[in-house]
C-alpha cells in the first residue's frame, strides 16, 4: 500500500475526514502512481500519525482521501542516530538513504578533517536540505511513520559535545560492535570519510567518552559502514 506524507500543520485528521494532497505529493500520487478513485492508501505526518483511507478524487494538482482509520505510532526509544562524514560523490548520500530505510532515527552531517566535500556558507544549508529530501523519500519507500531529522552540519568539537553514547567506527580497534551491550542512552554512530578519521579527531572524541568499535575484518566504505553498524545496533536493541 502506497504511503503519502501530509502536512502536520493542518491538524490531526480523524476517521471520516477528507485529507487533501497538493503540490509534489499530489503530483506523485496522481501523475506518477496514477491512483484511482476507490484505491486504498496510507498517510503519515512523519511524526507518528498513521492513517488509512481511500481515494475520492485524483487530479495532478489535488488528491482527496477519505480517512478510514488513525493510529499513533510511538517514536523509538532509545534513539539511534548516524553522524555521517561528508564524502565525495554520492557516497554520503547513499549511506543516509540506506540508514533511513534501516530505521535510523536522526542524521548528523559531519564536516570531518579529511572530508573532501566541504559544506561552507550557503552550501551548508543547501547540503542539509538535499540530505533531508533523500531521507524523506527513503522514509516513504520504507513506509515509516517517523521521518528522521537531518541536523545542521557538525564540527568534530560539536560531535564531542553531544549527550548520546558515541560509538566511533574504527577498523583498527579490537572491540567488536557486536559485543557492545545497549543501555538506556541514545546511540550516535560516527562514520568517517574515505580517508578515515584523523588522529586528532579520534583523540578528541575519545576524550569526550566515545567508544571505538569495529565491524569486522574488512574495511568498509563510508557508504556502507553506517548502515552495517545500524543493522547490528538494531539487533542489539531488539528492533529486529
Amino acid at each position: 500500500m502506497a504511503l503519502h506524507f501530509v502536512d502536520a500543520s493542518a491538524g490531526p485528521a480523524q476517521p471520516g475526514d477528507v485529507v487533501v494532497l497538493t503540490g509534489s505529493e499530489a503530483h506523485h500520487a496522481a501523475a506518477v502512481r496514477r491512483v484511482r478513485v476507490g484505491e486504498e492508501v496510507t498517510l503519515t505526518d512523519g511524526r507518528g500519525a498513521w492513517l488509512a483511507g481511500s481515494i475520492e478524487a485524483a487530479e495532478k494538482s489535488r488528491v482527496d482521501i477519505r480517512v478510514s482509520s488513525r493510529e499513533e505510532r510511538a517514536a523509538a526509544a532509545p534513539r539511534v542516530l548516524l553522524a555521517q562524514a561528508l564524502a565525495k560523490g554520492d557516497r554520503d548520500e547513499l549511506a543516509v538513504q540506506a540508514a533511513t530505510e534501516l530505521g535510523v532515527d536522526g542524521v548528523v552531517p559531519w564536516q570531518a578533517a579529511r572530508s573532501v566535500s566541504r559544506w561552507q556558507g550557503p552550501k551548508a544549508e543547501k547540503g542539509r536540505e538535499r540530505w533531508a529530501s533523500i531521507v524523506r523519500e527513503a522514509a516513504k519507500q520504507a513506509l515509516r511513520a517517523w521521518i528522521p531529522e537531518v541536523e545542521q552540519v557538525h564540527t568534530t568539537a560539536q560531535l564531542a559535545g553531544r549527550a548520546e553514547r558515541i560509538l566511533l567506527l574504527d577498523p583498527w580497534t579490537d572491540s567488536p560492535l557486536s559485543a557492545i551491550a545497549p543501555d538506556e542512552r541514545d546511540v550516535l554512530l560516527v562514520v568517517g570519510p574515505e580517508g578515515g578519521i584523523a588522529p586528532e579527531e579520534l583523540a578528541a572524541l575519545e576524550a569526550a567518552g566515545a567508544e571505538r568499535v569495529r565491524l569486522g575484518d574488512s574495511v568498509l566504505r563510508t557508504s556502507t559502514a553506517g548502515p552495517a553498524a545500524l543493522a547490528l545496533v538494531n539487533r542489539a536493541l531488539g528492533r529486529w
